[in-house]
């Protein structure tokens, strides 16, 4: 097959395009969404069973999603270059070799047991997934024709959501189900140190067994995708040389507020459902229980996206994100102003619109950028570090005001959403 021309962090051209999707590719690469949505929906429930063994409050706990989310933060800028250096096939590589290393490294941390090793092995793995983040989302969008490029990473997105959605039932038995139930923090703190250490070593074990069949799966992906034959991208000079900056695309620069506010809000949600649903006024679930009725939020997502993929053939992106922004922002609300089963179900509901979110703000985003693709998608994937900022806001004020009201901040994220779909992803530059 030619050679497909697609953005890198330096350059791009728009000469050679496929009019036809490739369907053989976009479904190999499409494993890997499944995947990173897999792991990232596992730390949801991580944060209730490492607050336990640990004794962490909120804010303290949410170190786990911080440490996940900022290296995207980190690691977006020197992915690009990974990519440009290796291209995007073997980066594909070293992303999931690296995830698997990450996962490895749960082991030592839940055999000592220690939490900051614990966060070691969550940026390890995050790095992995942030050079598949930098390079697939971009390879999907130029594996078929640039105007369906939007519904073409809403699907592939759904089997993120996939992964998201299966994920919470594996964790919720293999992890929480696999050990006695966690002590009451009274009873924890009474303990004596050697006991104390004796019962977080047979909490923390459970973790072991899932992480290592995870580190061998990844690393059989890593070898599939090695000898599978993807079609070839190569990094092509524009004509002439760029001198033109990112900073000067409102429309860019606003898109990456958007996606740090919405990985922010449905991160904040997916990290503190858990928790929610073990309040006695809210669902008065075991932690088990709680944590396995995150499918229906995730599972939500993956549905919104097959609905979104279809829709958006039909409706402007910009219109559709706004309004799915609105009725995410209503439902928070809801749930924030109500208790038991209508609590539950309205916040659960807020997974469905969410589903488009991404995908379009990525794709609105990077819209009209020509040469400067590659630079605007770095920025885009550094945006998501607002799973580890929001998340941690929130826990603060969880800590503070209780979990129930925190849920203001991802309402007012939801509101700049809105904002952006309507009025700000409208391509305009500026000068700055």
């Amino acid at each position: 097959m030619p050679a497909i021309t697609t953005p890198t962090s330096s350059s791009m051209t728009n000469a050679s395009v496929p009019q036809n999707t490739n369907y053989r590719a976009m479904a190999m690469v499409t494993t890997l969404f499944f995947m990173w949505g897999f792991l990232t929906c596992l730390n949801d429930i991580l944060i209730p069973h490492l607050k336990s063994i640990f004794d962490l409050n909120y804010a303290e706990v949410m170190l786990v999603q911080f440490a996940f989310f900022s290296a995207y933060f980190i690691f977006s800028f020197p992915s690009g270059k990974i990519i440009d250096f290796f291209g995007y096939k073997r980066a594909m590589v070293a992303g999931l070799v690296t995830m698997g290393v990450g996962a490895f490294m749960f082991v030592p941390a839940a055999a000592v047991p220690s939490f900051p090793l614990f966060l070691a092995a969550l940026i390890t793995l995050a790095a992995g997934m942030t050079i598949l983040q930098t390079s697939a989302n971009p390879y999907v969008a130029v594996l078929g024709p640039p105007r369906t490029a939007s519904s073409r990473l809403n699907f592939t997105q759904a089997f993120n959501s996939l992964g998201t959605t299966v994920a919470p039932a594996f964790g919720s038995r293999l992890i929480l189900g696999a050990v006695a139930a966690p002590v009451a923090v009274e009873v924890l703190r009474a303990m004596s140190p050697e006991q104390r250490h004796t019962y977080q070593i047979a909490q923390a074990s459970s973790v072991k067994g899932p992480y290592i069949g995870l580190a061998l799966a990844l690393l059989l992906l890593a070898v599939i995708i090695g000898f599978f034959k993807l079609p070839t991208i190569e990094a092509v000079e524009a004509h002439g040389t760029v001198h033109d900056s990112v900073w000067r695309y409102r429309h860019l620069v606003l898109g990456a507020v958007g996606i740090f506010v919405y990985v922010g809000a449905e991160v904040s949600i997916g990290s503190f459902l858990t928790n929610y649903f073990n309040r006695p006024d809210i669902g008065g679930l075991s932690l088990q229980d709680a944590a396995d009725m995150l499918k229906y939020y995730w599972g939500g997502a993956m549905i919104g996206r097959f609905i979104g993929s279809a829709l958006l053939q039909k409706i402007s992106t910009g219109t559709l994100l706004g309004f799915n922004a609105i009725v995410a922002c209503l439902l928070v609300a809801v749930s924030m102003l109500s208790f038991g089963h209508v609590a539950m179900w309205s916040i659960l509901l807020v997974g469905l619109f969410n589903s488009i979110m991404f995908p379009s703000i990525f794709t609105l985003g990077v819209a009209g950028l020509g040469p400067l693709t590659g630079d605007g998608s770095a920025l885009l994937i550094a945006a998501i570090v607002g799973g580890a900022i929001v998340p941690e806001l929130q826990g603060v004020l969880a800590d503070r005001i209780g979990i129930h009201h925190a849920f203001i901040l991802p309402v007012i994220c939801y509101l700049y959403i809105a904002y952006y779909g309507f009025r700000g992803s409208r391509p305009r530059n500026v000068v700055v």
